[in-house]
């Protein structure tokens, strides 16, 4: 039996239609809040066993599986495994998650929107040892509120840091929107593929089970990836949605399959449309120049749900 989520959307829907002084308010002195969050972690190579085996490039099934070895640079995008707090459930947001650097209501849903990384190859973290993070806030972003359709976009800035060191390894931006939980959905639309051929590609197909895993390994709640009432009901998908961040990593993850040699130096990414789990993902990689090149990752419905750049070191 389906559960009912109408009154908290009916609730959001009288909250957004006046957007009250009081909701402005509170949502100014939150983005002029000072924000911090400082994590300890240590690289435990089982837990990126954990992360291999959820991920097809490196399960075993398309190559020989190598286990993570100790003392060795961290994997490209490998540190989502590790640095996520771990918050009680009654303090988690009605969707699952993490309500800490969110912006006050009626801005409760979350969505993975895009994000840079940048790596210190000189001094990389390294598996089985001690680091740590410290996130801030790099930007708060209101789009959209003239025209009724507010959205507010958070740029959290993630630096990690070797411990002992005082020069951070990895400096990530992580952006979320939040947008009010009444807001309808826009039907999913496809967007035409241009070139018919790519340098390389690498296909495979989220699985409940991969998403399960993914939700495990990066200690995420968010119902919207394991919940299909919840998906269906109260955001107004289909199906559930594959994280963004499994699919930022597939694409980095895509690059090292097929040039397992190379360094990288940088990556940003945009997220440009919800990805459903049960289809085929394609990521496709094209290189501009020697020194980067152009990701995207193409559903089995041709919806092109990410696009990226990769800079080499």
């Amino acid at each position: 039996m389906l559960r009912s989520f109408s009154p908290q959307l009916n609730n959001n829907k009288r909250l957004l239609t006046t957007l009250s002084s009081s909701v402005i308010d509170n949502l100014d002195l939150w983005i002029t809040s000072p924000k911090q969050q400082s994590l300890d972690d240590t690289l435990h190579p089982e837990r990126l066993e954990d992360l291999f085996v959820t991920l097809p490039t490196r399960d075993g099934l398309r190559k020989p599986y190598t286990a993570p070895k100790p003392h060795t640079a961290l994997g490209y995008g490998h540190h989502f495994a590790f640095f996520n707090p771990r918050i009680p459930e009654a303090l988690l947001g009605p969707d699952g998650t993490d309500s800490e650097f969110g912006p006050p209501e009626p801005f409760t849903r979350r969505m993975w929107a895009g994000g840079k990384m940048n790596w210190n190859n000189d001094k990389p973290l390294l598996v089985g040892h001690k680091a740590n993070s410290t996130m801030t806030v790099a930007s708060v972003l209101k789009k959209g509120f003239e025209r009724g359709k507010p959205k507010v976009f958070v740029t959290k800035r993630i630096a990690l840091t070797m411990e002992g060191s005082s020069e951070p390894s990895v400096v990530e931006d992580r952006v979320h929107v939040y947008l009010p939980i009444s807001e309808k959905r826009q039907p999913l639309q496809g967007i035409s593929m241009l070139r018919q051929k790519h340098d390389f590609s690498f296909t495979y197909k989220p699985s409940l089970i991969t998403l399960f895993r993914f939700s495990a390994v990066t200690f995420n709640a968010h119902h919207i990836h394991l919940d299909k009432d919840y998906a269906v009901q109260a955001e107004g998908y289909q199906e559930r949605l594959v994280h963004g961040p499994l699919t930022a990593l597939m694409m980095l993850e895509t690059v090292i399959f097929h040039r397992p040699e190379i360094k990288l130096k940088a990556f940003d990414y945009i997220a440009t449309a919800p990805l459903i789990v049960g289809r085929e993902h394609t990521i496709y990689g094209d290189y501009v120049d020697t020194k980067k090149i152009s990701v995207e990752c193409v559903s089995q419905d041709g919806i092109v749900g990410m696009t990226g750049h990769v800079e080499l070191a």
